[in-house]
């Protein structure tokens, strides 16, 4: 039972004439006790650990045993205990019989080269959600100094943008000056840029935005050191991360994300729906008395389901693929949300296949839902479609349709 300075061990063992001896002992959670417990336990002949913790703080344990023990992180809501006094040591001895009798299954944990690659891409996440949240504040500060960059450029830290931006700070009011600064097709928006930049930007936005900017330098500078460490972590996994990019709405950084979560052996998921199970991208199961009830999904992977969601959104602006057809056709009848979440279901459910297979994706193409139905009956009712809008429908006698626009 694993605390952030206290870890309650419990260990069975067989006695002299085939009783269980159990013994019990507390450590300290600094590295030279957390060896010590180690040794304790290889010196009883354990082979197999279950801990149970809350956050992080299995972490530090788990790295020292698993050198040379089979170790389980174990969820805390398999492991509820009977009622009754509750101590660390009672705690720990419900787990050791638990895992004794087979009574709970292992969280899945990556092996070492995952779990490095994994700390850099959540952290790398991080970084560009605060760049996104900063960049939201500048168009804030912009709006309140009444300049509506934004409503003129599609990204105010673009080339452009940026230059008008460093203008702003050093002291330029004039609307025709900062205009001419734009670079490329936003050249072609001058007049409307002279109007968007004619504001009351004062001393104290200069302030802000500099302050705003110079965080933007600096997260931008984090990223591109992150990503040099993602590159040399992600070389030897560089087959499959491009095969993963094969995927629509997939691209390099979701696909590194992706094999940082669920690292590239299938082997740990037997088949895909366990992996979309534990990812909590499917369904909920709730059956009683012969009954399905609602069921809502099991909490899951968070930073792969995030991950997953850009996925399928960017899935659902490609043309002619089969994830836009199937975001299309859910969308129009479950919402947005629904939809968002199949999609990335079956991105998941492709990452299984092309990991596990070795393969790449097979798309099947925006027109495999109604390749699916029967023609007659598909053609009868776009038919129906068309007599709903006021279109005219003949049948003639040589077997055409003849098809009368609605006056």
């Amino acid at each position: 039972d694993v605390h952030k300075d206290v870890v309650a061990v419990t260990v069975r063992v067989p006695g002299p004439n085939g009783e269980v001896v159990r013994h019990q002992a507390e450590f300290a959670t600094f590295t030279d006790d957390l060896c010590g417990l180690r040794d304790w336990l290889v010196a009883f002949g354990v082979t197999r650990v279950g801990m149970e913790a809350t956050w992080v703080y299995w972490k530090p344990v788990y790295y020292v045993l698993e050198e040379e023990l089979e170790c389980w992180v174990l969820n805390a809501r398999h492991m509820h205990n009977v009622p009754g006094r509750k101590t660390d040591m009672a705690d720990s001895d419900w787990i050791c019989r638990l895992v004794r009798f087979g009574l709970v299954r292992p969280s899945f944990v990556p092996p070492k080269p995952i779990r490095e690659l994994r700390s850099l891409t959540r952290y790398r996440r991080s970084r560009i959600e605060e760049r996104t949240r900063e960049t939201q504040r500048l168009d804030k500060v912009l709006q309140d100094a009444g300049v509506k960059l934004s409503s003129v450029a599609s990204d105010i830290r673009g080339r452009s943008g940026r230059d008008m931006l460093d203008a702003l700070v050093a002291g330029t009011r004039d609307p025709e000056v900062l205009a001419e600064l734009a670079q490329g097709r936003l050249r072609a928006k001058i007049p409307a840029l002279q109007a968007a930049l004619k504001g009351r930007f004062g001393p104290n936005h200069a302030v802000v935005i500099g302050e705003i900017l110079a965080h933007i330098d600096y997260i931008d500078e984090s990223i591109g050191r992150l990503q040099a460490g993602i590159d040399e972590l992600i070389s030897p996994f560089a087959d499959a991360r491009d095969r993963l990019c094969t995927i629509p709405g997939v691209d390099t950084i979701l696909a590194e994300a992706i094999i940082a979560e669920i690292g590239v052996d299938m082997s740990a998921f037997p088949t895909a729906s366990h992996l979309a199970s534990w990812a909590g991208m499917c369904p909920g199961q709730h059956e009683s008395a012969g009954k399905s009830k609602k069921g809502t999904a099991r909490h899951g992977d968070s930073w792969l389901q995030r991950n997953l969601a850009v996925a399928a959104m960017a899935a659902a602006r490609t043309k002619g693929t089969y994830l836009a057809a199937q975001y299309g056709r859910l969308a129009s009848r479950r919402g947005k949300r629904r939809a968002r979440k199949a999609v990335g279901h079956s991105i998941l459910i492709g990452c299984w296949h092309i990991l596990a297979d070795n393969t790449s994706w097979n798309e099947l193409g925006s027109d495999y839902f109604d390749r699916r139905q029967d023609p007659q009956r598909l053609a009868r009712r776009k038919l129906n479609d068309l007599r709903s809008l006021g279109w005219t429908v003949t049948d003639n006698l040589d077997g055409t349709t003849t098809i009368t626009p609605a006056a």
